[in-house]
Protein backbone atom coordinates (compact mmCIF):
# COMPACT_ATOMS: atom_id res chain seq x y z
CA UNK A 1 0.00 0.00 0.00
CA UNK A 2 1.42 3.30 -0.85
CA UNK A 3 2.07 5.48 1.86
CA UNK A 4 1.15 9.44 2.09
CA UNK A 5 4.30 10.22 0.95
CA UNK A 6 4.51 8.17 -2.15
CA UNK A 7 0.79 9.82 -3.14
CA UNK A 8 2.31 13.18 -2.45
CA UNK A 9 5.25 12.94 -4.83
CA UNK A 10 2.56 11.79 -7.62
CA UNK A 11 0.54 14.28 -7.21
CA UNK A 12 3.47 17.01 -7.05
CA UNK A 13 5.12 15.28 -9.93
CA UNK A 14 1.77 15.62 -12.37
CA UNK A 15 1.60 19.78 -11.32
CA UNK A 16 5.27 20.16 -11.25
CA UNK A 17 7.00 17.75 -13.08
CA UNK A 18 10.11 16.22 -12.07
CA UNK A 19 12.75 13.44 -12.92
CA UNK A 20 15.60 11.46 -11.25
CA UNK A 21 18.34 13.03 -10.62
CA UNK A 22 20.38 10.18 -11.79
CA UNK A 23 19.00 8.71 -14.78
CA UNK A 24 15.80 11.09 -15.62
CA UNK A 25 13.30 8.52 -15.04
CA UNK A 26 9.77 10.77 -14.92
CA UNK A 27 7.68 11.45 -11.83
CA UNK A 28 10.27 10.87 -9.17
CA UNK A 29 13.26 13.03 -7.76
CA UNK A 30 15.10 9.96 -6.59
CA UNK A 31 14.13 6.26 -8.44
CA UNK A 32 15.22 2.52 -6.37
CA UNK A 33 17.69 2.01 -8.97
CA UNK A 34 20.20 5.04 -8.66
CA UNK A 35 19.00 5.46 -4.73
CA UNK A 36 20.25 1.67 -4.54
CA UNK A 37 23.39 2.94 -6.42
CA UNK A 38 23.87 5.69 -4.01
CA UNK A 39 23.51 3.44 -0.90
CA UNK A 40 22.73 0.63 -1.58
CA UNK A 41 25.55 -1.74 -0.99
CA UNK A 42 28.19 -1.16 2.24
CA UNK A 43 29.89 1.46 2.41
CA UNK A 44 34.11 0.77 1.66
CA UNK A 45 37.43 2.02 2.67
CA UNK A 46 39.23 4.02 -0.19
CA UNK A 47 42.36 5.39 -0.72
CA UNK A 48 43.71 7.79 -3.59
CA UNK A 49 47.20 6.96 -5.43
CA UNK A 50 49.42 8.54 -4.44
CA UNK A 51 48.01 9.13 -0.75
CA UNK A 52 48.56 12.69 0.09
CA UNK A 53 50.43 13.14 3.80
CA UNK A 54 48.03 13.35 6.42
CA UNK A 55 45.69 11.57 4.93
CA UNK A 56 42.83 9.61 7.72
CA UNK A 57 41.20 6.67 6.84
CA UNK A 58 38.22 7.32 4.48
CA UNK A 59 34.85 5.32 3.25
CA UNK A 60 33.02 6.18 0.83
CA UNK A 61 29.31 4.99 -0.32
CA UNK A 62 30.08 4.64 -3.91
CA UNK A 63 32.24 4.98 -7.20
CA UNK A 64 31.65 8.75 -8.42
CA UNK A 65 30.47 7.59 -12.09
CA UNK A 66 27.26 7.35 -14.03
CA UNK A 67 24.30 7.84 -11.62
CA UNK A 68 25.69 8.65 -8.83
CA UNK A 69 27.76 11.54 -10.32
CA UNK A 70 24.52 12.81 -11.83
CA UNK A 71 23.02 12.85 -8.24
CA UNK A 72 25.45 14.44 -6.49
CA UNK A 73 25.82 17.39 -9.34
CA UNK A 74 22.30 17.71 -9.39
CA UNK A 75 22.35 18.45 -5.53
CA UNK A 76 25.61 20.33 -5.47
CA UNK A 77 25.15 22.72 -8.06
CA UNK A 78 21.30 22.71 -9.66
CA UNK A 79 19.94 23.00 -6.23
CA UNK A 80 17.87 19.96 -5.93
CA UNK A 81 17.75 20.22 -2.28
CA UNK A 82 15.50 16.91 -1.54
CA UNK A 83 17.97 15.17 -2.79
CA UNK A 84 19.95 15.41 0.91
CA UNK A 85 18.20 12.66 2.86
CA UNK A 86 18.86 9.97 0.19
CA UNK A 87 22.76 11.73 0.30
CA UNK A 88 23.06 12.26 3.40
CA UNK A 89 21.78 8.04 4.43
CA UNK A 90 24.96 7.28 2.23
CA UNK A 91 26.83 9.88 4.39
CA UNK A 92 25.71 8.28 7.46
CA UNK A 93 26.42 4.52 6.46
CA UNK A 94 29.91 5.20 5.36
CA UNK A 95 30.08 7.15 9.12
CA UNK A 96 28.77 4.03 10.72
CA UNK A 97 31.32 1.90 8.68
CA UNK A 98 34.51 3.58 9.72
CA UNK A 99 33.81 5.00 13.34
CA UNK A 100 34.63 1.28 15.00
CA UNK A 101 33.59 2.71 18.36
CA UNK A 102 35.21 2.46 21.20
CA UNK A 103 32.84 2.02 24.38
CA UNK A 104 33.76 5.25 25.80
CA UNK A 105 33.76 7.57 22.51
CA UNK A 106 31.35 9.21 22.89
CA UNK A 107 29.28 11.29 20.15
CA UNK A 108 30.08 11.27 16.59
CA UNK A 109 31.07 15.13 16.03
CA UNK A 110 30.83 15.66 12.05
CA UNK A 111 33.23 18.24 10.74
CA UNK A 112 32.28 19.63 7.14
CA UNK A 113 34.68 20.22 4.66
CA UNK A 114 34.24 23.79 4.02
CA UNK A 115 33.24 25.30 0.38
CA UNK A 116 34.62 28.71 -0.07
CA UNK A 117 32.15 31.30 0.30
CA UNK A 118 31.62 32.74 -3.17
CA UNK A 119 30.30 28.96 -3.89
CA UNK A 120 28.15 28.96 -1.19
CA UNK A 121 26.53 32.18 -2.08
CA UNK A 122 26.32 31.24 -5.74
CA UNK A 123 24.56 28.12 -5.19
CA UNK A 124 22.72 29.20 -2.64
CA UNK A 125 23.28 26.43 -0.15
CA UNK A 126 26.13 24.54 1.77
CA UNK A 127 25.89 20.75 -0.17
CA UNK A 128 28.09 19.23 2.61
CA UNK A 129 26.84 21.38 5.49
CA UNK A 130 23.47 20.19 4.29
CA UNK A 131 24.41 16.36 3.78
CA UNK A 132 26.25 16.61 6.74
CA UNK A 133 23.08 17.30 9.16
CA UNK A 134 21.43 14.92 6.80
CA UNK A 135 23.57 12.31 7.85
CA UNK A 136 23.52 13.11 11.67
CA UNK A 137 19.81 12.93 11.69
CA UNK A 138 19.92 9.54 10.12
CA UNK A 139 22.46 8.17 13.05
CA UNK A 140 20.35 9.67 15.27
CA UNK A 141 17.58 7.76 14.14
CA UNK A 142 19.65 4.67 14.31
CA UNK A 143 20.15 5.15 17.81
CA UNK A 144 23.81 6.32 17.62
CA UNK A 145 24.83 10.35 19.26
CA UNK A 146 25.79 12.37 16.22
CA UNK A 147 26.02 16.07 15.62
CA UNK A 148 27.56 18.24 13.05
CA UNK A 149 30.12 20.62 14.08
CA UNK A 150 31.08 23.51 11.54
CA UNK A 151 34.44 23.98 12.72
CA UNK A 152 36.58 25.07 9.23
CA UNK A 153 37.04 27.87 7.30
CA UNK A 154 38.79 28.56 4.15
CA UNK A 155 41.51 31.59 5.45
CA UNK A 156 42.27 32.46 1.93
CA UNK A 157 41.27 32.30 -1.85
CA UNK A 158 42.19 29.03 -3.63
CA UNK A 159 42.38 28.05 -7.11
CA UNK A 160 39.98 25.84 -8.93
CA UNK A 161 41.12 22.17 -8.33
CA UNK A 162 39.28 21.20 -11.86
CA UNK A 163 42.18 20.77 -14.03
CA UNK A 164 44.81 20.40 -11.21
CA UNK A 165 46.73 16.95 -10.49
CA UNK A 166 47.46 15.41 -7.21
CA UNK A 167 50.81 17.24 -6.63
CA UNK A 168 49.12 20.67 -7.62
CA UNK A 169 46.41 20.40 -5.50
CA UNK A 170 48.09 19.64 -2.01
CA UNK A 171 50.31 23.04 -3.26
CA UNK A 172 46.92 24.35 -3.70
CA UNK A 173 45.31 23.30 -0.52
CA UNK A 174 48.23 23.38 1.60
CA UNK A 175 47.31 25.83 4.65
CA UNK A 176 44.26 27.13 3.14
CA UNK A 177 42.24 26.20 6.14
CA UNK A 178 41.75 26.82 9.26
CA UNK A 179 38.86 26.77 12.66
CA UNK A 180 36.90 29.55 13.01
CA UNK A 181 37.26 32.01 15.66
CA UNK A 182 35.35 29.96 17.92
CA UNK A 183 36.27 26.81 16.58
CA UNK A 184 38.90 25.66 18.82
CA UNK A 185 36.77 26.04 22.22
CA UNK A 186 33.54 24.81 20.44
CA UNK A 187 35.68 21.58 19.76
CA UNK A 188 37.25 21.45 22.97
CA UNK A 189 33.65 21.91 24.69
CA UNK A 190 32.31 19.19 23.34
CA UNK A 191 35.27 16.91 23.95
CA UNK A 192 35.36 18.16 27.74
CA UNK A 193 31.55 17.58 27.89
CA UNK A 194 32.31 13.83 27.06
CA UNK A 195 35.00 13.53 28.64
CA UNK A 196 37.57 13.12 25.61
CA UNK A 197 39.91 15.50 26.67
CA UNK A 198 42.33 14.59 29.31
CA UNK A 199 45.49 16.20 30.27
CA UNK A 200 45.58 18.67 27.35
CA UNK A 201 45.16 15.43 24.96
CA UNK A 202 42.45 15.86 22.79
CA UNK A 203 41.09 12.23 21.56
CA UNK A 204 39.66 12.94 18.30
CA UNK A 205 38.38 8.99 17.30
CA UNK A 206 34.83 10.67 17.46
CA UNK A 207 35.53 12.97 14.97
CA UNK A 208 34.79 12.69 11.15
CA UNK A 209 35.52 14.99 8.76
CA UNK A 210 33.15 14.59 5.91
CA UNK A 211 32.65 15.47 2.21
CA UNK A 212 30.93 14.65 -0.39
CA UNK A 213 33.51 13.49 -2.89
CA UNK A 214 36.92 12.06 -3.04
CA UNK A 215 39.35 12.60 -5.57
CA UNK A 216 43.14 12.75 -4.58
CA UNK A 217 42.51 13.58 -0.77
CA UNK A 218 44.34 16.75 -0.70
CA UNK A 219 41.02 18.52 1.29
CA UNK A 220 41.09 15.69 3.54
CA UNK A 221 44.34 15.67 4.22
CA UNK A 222 44.27 19.57 4.69
CA UNK A 223 41.08 19.70 7.26
CA UNK A 224 42.39 17.07 9.09
CA UNK A 225 45.57 18.96 9.49
CA UNK A 226 43.57 22.16 10.85
CA UNK A 227 41.27 20.00 13.08
CA UNK A 228 44.65 18.29 14.03
CA UNK A 229 45.76 21.84 15.18
CA UNK A 230 42.59 22.50 17.44
CA UNK A 231 43.63 25.76 18.56
CA UNK A 232 47.05 24.88 19.88
CA UNK A 233 45.80 22.05 22.48
CA UNK A 234 46.22 18.71 20.31
CA UNK A 235 49.26 16.72 21.06
CA UNK A 236 49.47 13.94 18.42
CA UNK A 237 50.76 11.16 20.86
CA UNK A 238 48.25 8.25 20.70
CA UNK A 239 45.83 6.19 17.96
CA UNK A 240 43.18 8.44 20.04
CA UNK A 241 44.45 11.59 18.32
CA UNK A 242 43.52 10.45 14.71
CA UNK A 243 40.24 11.47 13.07
CA UNK A 244 38.68 9.72 10.14
CA UNK A 245 37.02 10.68 7.13
CA UNK A 246 33.31 9.77 5.50
CA UNK A 247 32.57 10.99 1.99
CA UNK A 248 29.78 10.22 0.00
CA UNK A 249 31.56 9.23 -3.32
CA UNK A 250 35.01 8.58 -4.42
CA UNK A 251 36.57 8.24 -7.77
CA UNK A 252 36.39 4.76 -9.15
CA UNK A 253 40.40 4.28 -8.78
CA UNK A 254 40.28 5.22 -5.38
CA UNK A 255 38.05 1.59 -4.94
CA UNK A 256 40.16 -0.16 -7.38
CA UNK A 257 43.57 0.48 -5.64
CA UNK A 258 41.63 -0.23 -2.05
CA UNK A 259 40.98 -4.09 -3.92
CA UNK A 260 44.28 -4.19 -4.86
Amino acid sequence: MRNTWQVWQELTGLLLPVACAGCGRPRTELCTACGAALHGAPARPVRPSPRPPGLPAVYAAAPYENAVRAVLLAHKERGALGLAGALGRALAGCVRAGAGRPGDAGPLLLVPVPSARSSTAARGHDPVRRIAAAAARDLRRAGLPAQVLPLLRQRRAVADQSGLGARQRRANLAGALELTAGGGRLLRHELLRHELLRHGLLRLGGVVLVDDLLTTGSTLAEAARAVGEAGGVVRESSAHGVCRAAVVAASPTAFEINRN
